[in-house]
C-alpha cells in the first residue's frame, strides 16, 4: 500500500520517490520522501524489525520527519518485502546493518541530500542496529533508537521461557543441520498463540505480536509475510548490540522506551542507555505503554515520532553538530 493510499501524503509536502540501490549485489528498495524546500536536505535512513516491510507504520514516523524538513530513505532489506534476496524471510542482522550503510552511501551520492547530516532511526530489532551503525560508521550524525533489541539471546530466553526456549535451541541445530546437508532453510512463524501445550514453536510467541500484525497486514502492509527462517532466529541468538554502546563517544543519541515492554526488555535497555558515554544523550519513557502499543495506538507512536522529530532537529538541522564543536578544538 503506497503513501498516497495511506492518505499519509501531501501534496504540499512532500514527494515520495521509489527507489534502489545495490546492498553487496542484492538490489534493495526503499521510499525516498523528498520535502518542499531548497535542497541539499537533512536526512534520515529508516528501516523496521523483525519481518516489517517498509509500508508497516514507518511511513507515520516519516512524514513526522518530513514536515520538519528532512528527507526520508524507508528501505526494505534484502530477502524482505520489495527488495530482492535468494532466501525470503531470512534475517540476518549483519546483513540488515551492512543494508543501513549501503543506504548511507546510495544517499551520500545524491545531490539533494546533505551528507553531513544524515541521521539513523530504528525499532526494535533495527532499534538495536542503529546503535551499532551509530558506534561503526562516521556518516550518520545522530541517532534515534526505539524499544531496541539489545541481547538476542537473552531475549529470546525470556520470552519462551525455559522449558520452550529448550526446544527452540534443539530446533536450531535440527534446522542448521537440514540446511547443511540439503541448502534449504526451514520456516517457522514469527508469531502464534502460545496457549496450547502443543503449540508449534515460533519466533515472538505471544497473542498480541500475532494480533497487531495480522491487522497491520491487512490494512497496511500487504507484503509482510507472518514467517522467517529459524536460522533468523539463530542469527538473532548471537546478537548483541550492547558492546557497541560505549563507542557512541560523540553520536548524539535518544532512546525511546515502553514502561511496561518485557519483549525487549526495558531494563537492559537502560542499562545500555547508560553505558553510552556521549553527554548529548536523552531516555524517553512512553509511560503505561508496552511494545506492541506502540504499533497499535496511533496516540503513543505519534508521541515517539514527536520526540525523535524533535531530537533529528536539534541535531541534524545545524552543521554545528557535537562532532563539528570537537573538531574545531582539535
Amino acid at each position: 500500500m503506497s503513501v498516497e493510499e495511506m492518505g499519509l501524503l501531501s501534496e504540499d509536502l512532500a514527494v515520495v520517490e521509489e527507489v534502489e540501490f545495490l546492498s553487496d549485489g542484492v538490489t534493495v528498495r526503499g521510499d525516498f520522501y523528498r520535502p518542499k524546500g531548497p535542497a541539499p536536505y537533512p536526512t534520515i535512513v529508516m528501516a523496521g524489525g523483525w519481518c516489517y516491510v517498509k509500508e508497516l507504520r514507518q511511513p507515520q514516523y516519516a512524514m513526522e520527519f518530513v514536515k520538519r524538513g528532512f528527507a526520508v530513505l524507508v528501505f526494505d532489506y534484502r530477502n524482505i518485502g520489495a527488495s530482492d534476496g535468494a532466501f525470503r524471510q531470512h534475517l540476518d542482522p549483519w546483513d540488515q546493518i551492512a543494508d543501513y550503510k549501503n543506504a548511507i552511501t546510495y544517499l551520500t551520492n545524491r545531490a539533494d541530500v546533505d551528507s553531513e547530516r544524515i541521521g539513523a532511526w530504528g525499532i526494535s530489532y533495527s532499534g538495536g542496529h542503529v546503535l551499532i551503525l551509530g558506534a561503526i560508521d562516521d556518516r550518520v550524525k545522530a541517532v534515534v533508537s526505539n524499544v531496541p533489541v539489545i541481547d538476542g539471546y537473552l531475549n529470546m530466553w525470556r520470552v519462551h521461557g525455559t522449558e520452550r526456549f529448550r526446544k527452540l535451541k534443539r530446533l536450531v541445530a535440527e534446522a542448521r543441520q537440514h540446511f547443511a546437508q540439503t541448502g534449504e532453510h526451514t520456516y517457522m512463524g514469527m508469531s502464534a498463540s502460545p496457549q496450547a501445550t502443543d503449540a508449534p514453536l515460533t519466533t515472538w510467541p505471544l497473542d498480541e505480536v500475532r494480533d497487531t500484525f495480522v491487522m497491520l497486514k491487512e490494512t497496511q502492509a500487504p507484503r509482510h509475510e507472518h514467517r522467517n527462517t529459524v536460522a533468523s532466529v539463530e542469527n538473532l541468538m548471537a546478537y548483541n548490540a550492547a558492546p557497541y554502546a560505549h563507542r557512541l563517544i560523540n553520536v548524539p543519541t535518544m532512546m525511546i522506551v515502553a514502561n511496561d515492554d518485557d519483549i525487549t526488555l526495558w531494563d537492559v535497555e537502560l542499562d545500555v542507555f547508560n553505558s553510552i558515554p556521549c553527554p548529548t544523550k536523552e531516555w524517553v519513557v512512553l509511560p503505561g505503554i508496552d511494545h506492541m502499543t506502540l504499533y497499535s495506538d496511533l496516540t503513543a507512536l505519534d508521541y515517539a515520532a514527536k520526540a525523535a522529530g524533535s531530537w533529528f532537529s536539534e541535531h541534524l538541522t545545524s552543521r554545528s553538530t557535537l562532532a563539528n564543536d570537537v573538531a574545531r578544538f582539535g
